[in-house]
């Protein structure tokens, strides 16, 4: 309201210079004419859909975009300056804001990275390249003890939880999910209204507090669970154990935060501050967690039920492995979160310091399950720092089934990475409770911004996998990838890491795993 009231301001103030202007002096259409101009760009800031920040800061919010068009250097500068210790480069972001919005993919000058920098990655291309196929890939989520199968996307909304991001992020995200058919991860905030009102695809994540699922005191409730779950929104179940921008970690929700919708979706009262504590209360060891999969998978009809996490250590993982061999059951799937990934407000060192990059755990937990001789019943999903069709690629030979995207949807409707998550005073209306500055999202705008991204990045993955002389994504293997060691050399993956044979740990495990195999116990972690 108070932005219309400035706008209505500079109405009045144009408007009676311009008619003094008439009955008296013409030197007041000097004040008359910008006044004027100022109302009219101001109006039109306000009315406008398609730019976040223009609709929160009318007028002002042109100075954004004048630096950008003044020096390509400036904008990379705004973004770059408030972004987390390993921030998508400017090539990236730029590369999501086209697609979201439906621009060419191509750029003049080529490639902005330095290709004998030491880490730079290349995938092989073939001379019998291939047209991509038209069919959309789909990965089936469900073991053999899954009743109710679901068939997902290669690439989809990560969690991100109703009260960090405001209504009308998750109701754009949802939207698109539900136009492209691809699925929304709901974070550990429980499923709102809002996630429900366009009826896109949903895998319910349940984190240690258990909202949308939690008894008076936060624990399990498994009558709860049962009734929410049954809706045929929800397509999987995914537990939190942990993830990637605060490994270790639980989260708080400030009681000024905890509004009648939170309050409604999490189960917890009004306006009171709300402690998931760092780990379960529904299980403590591997064995348990094996015992809870069951459990949630039975109280949901046969949903596909899987766990997230940031992997720490090797011997925990492996643990997990055993108690699955011991209960002769298996998780439906396995979401990787890398330490690099996260969109929520966390603490700087741990954000910098815990948890290990998706690389190393998304190979790790593909290793183990192969060792162990399990690959085949568990699909295992990428999350963190997704955000082009290469991402989808590499994540793939690295051992993932499919990817999910946070920080890449996040640009998709509209973030400018201004790091004011955790104010309340997002200027985009992305993360908010603010209903002034949530209204700067448009939900139809976004939506299709959401849809036209994730088309476009997927579409971009099968060319990429076509230029490789490749039928389809389970063709990719460790020696296509390759990565530059130093400043004349360049190793495959296949070359610079060791890839489990089948069953290996369980007959003879090799020298660099036998020490945290023979540790792991299915009964602590």
């Amino acid at each position: 309201m108070l932005r219309w009231l400035i706008v209505l301001g500079f109405w009045i103030v144009g408007l009676a210079t311009a008619a003094a202007a008439l009955d008296g002096s013409p030197w007041w259409l000097v004040v008359a004419l910008p006044v004027l101009v100022l109302a009219l760009t101001g109006t039109y800031d306000r009315l406008q859909r398609g730019h976040n920040v223009l609709r929160n800061y009318p007028v002002l919010g042109h100075a954004r975009f004048l630096f950008e068009r003044i020096r390509p250097e400036i904008q990379q500068y705004f973004i770059e300056s408030s972004t987390d210790g390993t921030p998508f480069d400017r090539e990236t972001r730029s590369l999501v804001y086209r697609r979201a919005k439906g621009d060419p993919d191509d750029e003049p000058f080529g490639t902005e990275r330095d290709v004998h920098a030491v880490g730079y990655e290349f995938m092989t291309h073939s001379l019998r390249a291939r047209t991509a196929p038209e069919s959309i890939p789909r990965v089936r989520l469900g073991g053999p003890d899954c009743a109710r199968p679901y068939d997902i996307a290669l690439l989809n909304v990560s969690a991100m939880s109703f009260g960090a991001l405001s209504a009308n992020a998750i109701e754009a995200l949802n939207a698109g999910a539900a136009r492209g058919g691809f699925a929304h991860d709901t974070g550990e905030g429980s499923i709102s209204r809002h996630h429900r009102k366009h009826g896109g695809d949903l895998i319910w994540e349940i984190g240690s507090g258990y909202f949308g699922c939690r008894t008076p005191v936060g624990q399990f409730d498994p009558d709860q669970f049962a009734a929410k779950a049954a809706d045929d929104q929800v397509k999987a179940i995914s537990i939190k154990l942990s993830q990637g921008a605060k490994p270790g970690l639980g989260g708080v929700l400030p009681g000024k935060k905890v509004t009648a919708e939170i309050a409604e979706a999490r189960g917890v009262p009004i306006g009171q501050t709300v402690i998931s504590p760092p780990a379960h209360t529904a299980f403590g060891t591997p064995s348990e967690l094996v015992d809870f999969v069951v459990r949630l998978r039975t109280l949901s009809g046969g949903k596909p039920v899987g766990f997230k996490l940031c992997i720490g250590s090797r011997v925990e993982f492996l643990a997990i492995c055993k108690a699955m061999l011991e209960r002769g059951v298996t998780p439906d799937f396995v979401i990787v979160d890398g330490a690099e990934g996260g969109t929520g407000a966390a603490p700087v060192e741990f954000e910098d310091n815990m948890g290990m990059p998706l690389t190393e755990g998304l190979m790790l937990v593909h290793n183990a399950l192969v060792g162990v001789g399990l690959r085949d019943r568990i699909k295992i999903g990428a999350s963190g720092k997704v955000a082009s069709g290469s991402d989808v690629v590499k994540r793939i030979i690295q051992g993932a089934d499919f990817t999910l995207a946070a920080r890449a949807m996040m640009f998709a409707v509209g973030c400018i990475q201004a790091q004011a998550c955790h104010t309340n005073r997002c200027p985009v209306g992305i993360a908010t409770q603010d209903p002034a500055r949530a209204q700067a999202l448009d939900v139809p705008d976004k939506t299709a911004r959401v849809h036209r991204f994730q088309k476009a990045t997927v579409a971009s993955a099968q060319q990429m996998i076509a230029s490789m002389g490749l039928d389809s994504f389970e063709e990719l293997e460790p020696s296509m990838l390759h990565r530059r060691i130093d400043g004349v050399t360049t190793r495959t993956y296949a070359e610079l890491y060791d890839w489990l044979e089948p069953k290996e740990l369980l007959d003879h495990p090799r020298g660099s795993w036998r020490h945290d195999w023979r540790a792991a116990d299915p009964a602590r972690f």
